[in-house]
């Protein structure tokens, strides 16, 4: 009898020191205390533009939600590749996160002959922020001086002077940049391409006259249009945005039918990182944007508040990766 109690006692006894050791292990320390530092989120852009502007107003919410800062890092270079690879190579700890994009996570695949991330396989992905049309935009004092009032007016310039205009975009593989092919390859027409390190810097040039047109995020060139500085000659969109209704899309008012370009910004973590970890954040988010002040803000820009479960931001991801690949591979573009 004593011995079988003995045995007991020391298999009771390796029990417990296992699940201590299960409870001290980096993993479950990590999930348990998370966070317990400042969380970092990449945006892969210069500041300024629309991916910068969503993380900005998540940072707070989120800060408030788990009582560490939430600190946004812009990491832009080669159309979005550059931030989004520094994530993708982080540890999946739940500590950096990537504010990904149509361009990231939908476009850059198909379009760049050597990716040094795998979009699909390199990330967990945790919901969907917004998403927003994309607005053709000129600068308004150019516009005036070439007598250039609408898409079919810009049509007809740039079909009778080739080349004379120069096309801004945030970088190469964006949705802006394949916004801008897809309208070139519809209309035959040609312009020169100037890809910048994000938005914010090719609006500037926008505004200051030194670029001439942008396929831009409505909610980053609103401000822009509101002052007239830049004037708004369609959105990309299938339908017309609720922030612009009198603002025709390109479809419509350049007799171009199928033409949709439309982008969209999500949260994104390593692979591997925890899904309670990922859970949490989704929750937090979703929860943020379905506030009147977060709601209203967003839908004032033409953005359209997300949400989406991880497992819904997964499909959806494999959803617009085929349908971009389609497009890049209908308009021609690529990028070496």
């Amino acid at each position: 009898m004593r011995n079988i109690l003995a045995s007991k006692r020391r298999h009771l006894l390796a029990a417990a020191a296992g699940a201590a050791l299960l409870a001290m292990s980096p993993m479950a320390q990590a999930q348990d205390a998370w966070p317990n530092k400042p969380v970092k989120i990449v945006v892969p852009f210069a500041p300024g533009g629309t991916t910068d502007i969503l993380a900005r107003a998540m940072a707070p919410e989120l800060t408030k939600a788990f009582g560490q800062p939430f600190v946004v890092d812009n990491r832009g270079g080669a159309g979005g590749n550059v931030g989004a690879d520094i994530v993708a190579k982080s540890p999946a700890d739940g500590y950096t996160l990537l504010m990904g994009t149509v361009g990231t996570h939908g476009i850059n695949k198909a379009l760049y002959a050597k990716l040094p991330y795998e979009p699909q396989k390199d990330f967990a992905p945790i919901t969907l922020v917004a998403g927003v049309p994309n607005v053709m935009v000129m600068n308004a004092d150019k516009a005036r001086a070439l007598n250039i009032n609408n898409v079919a007016d810009f049509i007809k310039y740039a079909r009778a002077n080739p080349g004379k205009l120069n096309m801004a975009s945030s970088g190469n593989g964006t949705s802006f940049h394949l916004a801008g092919e897809l309208f070139k390859s519809m209309t035959g027409i040609f312009m020169t391409h100037i890809p910048y390190r994000g938005s914010g810097p090719a609006l500037l040039d926008m505004v200051g006259g030194n670029m001439d047109v942008m396929f831009d995020n409505l909610p980053s060139s609103m401000p822009h249009i509101k002052s007239g500085k830049l004037k708004a000659f369609a959105v990309t969109s299938g339908q017309r945005s609720t922030a612009l209704p009198d603002t025709p899309t390109v479809e419509e008012a350049g007799q171009l039918k199928g033409f949709e370009a439309s982008s969209w910004f999500g949260l994104l973590a390593p692979a591997g990182t925890p899904p309670d970890i990922v859970n949490r954040i989704q929750q937090e988010v979703a929860k943020s944007l379905n506030t009147p002040a977060i709601k209203e803000k967003l839908q004032a820009q033409g953005a359209i508040p997300g949400g989406m479960s991880p497992q819904e931001f997964t499909r959806f991801i494999d959803a617009e990766h085929k349908k971009w690949a389609a497009v890049v591979k209908a308009s021609g573009a690529k990028v070496d």
